[in-house]
């Protein structure tokens, strides 16, 4: 591992005494840690939102009222929010989409997202519907109701996602914007906690000469 940036190493001769043994070693104590990059507008968050991001894949992407929106590549999920893309992911699927999802390579390939998905902070699968549309059994795919409301408790204990039902797509791009406003002031609360506490009287670290 290299040394901190624009260090430097002092080297020490230290004794030891062991079992009645005297020997000298030589050791290093890095001397002026750089301190964190400026983040000069900080402060102008206050007067900001976050911006959602819609994947270039979504092809009926949601429409949200509240916040501003722009369309980009995600590594994985059809929905994050600018600066949060390594900590939200949001997956949508509608009923038919996720009773495609249960069979076949479909499921392989939904599988194989749902894993990405896991190194996530904040990530959901959200379903557009509802688990009466899912127990009613209305379409057309050769599963039933009972084996897709198995492979969404499969999901959430395997992947550690929770499922979240949403009747229409209005009420599924609320609860996105309700889910980055809330991850994103956890964020910047997190920078302040920081900030105070690089500004709380602390002891300072000796330089040895």
């Amino acid at each position: 591992m290299g040394s901190l940036p624009h260090t430097t190493t002092t080297t020490l001769e230290v004794v030891v005494v062991m079992c009645g043994e005297v020997t000298t070693r030589t050791s290093t104590m890095t001397e002026g840690i750089q301190t964190f990059p400026a983040l000069r507008g900080l402060s102008r968050l206050a007067d900001l939102r976050p911006c959602i991001i819609i994947d270039t894949r979504e092809q009926t992407p949601l429409t949200f009222p509240r916040l501003p929106t722009v369309r980009g590549t995600l590594q994985t999920g059809d929905y994050s929010f600018r600066g949060g893309e390594d900590l939200m992911a949001v997956e949508r699927k509608s009923i038919t989409d996720l009773v495609a999802c249960c069979v076949g390579e479909n499921r392989d390939r939904f599988f194989r997202e749902l894993h990405r998905m896991r190194g996530f902070r904040f990530r959901r699968l959200l379903i557009i519907g509802s688990r009466a549309e899912v127990l009613s059994g209305q379409f057309r795919a050769n599963v039933s109701p009972k084996s897709v409301l198995a492979t969404l408790s499969c999901i959430e204990a395997r992947y550690c996602c929770p499922v979240v039902f949403a009747a229409t797509p209005v009420d599924a791009a609320i609860l996105i914007e309700d889910w980055a406003w809330w991850l994103a002031r956890e964020v910047v609360e997190s920078a302040n906690s920081l900030l105070r506490g690089c500004e709380a009287d602390v002891e300072p670290v000796p330089i040895l000469p």
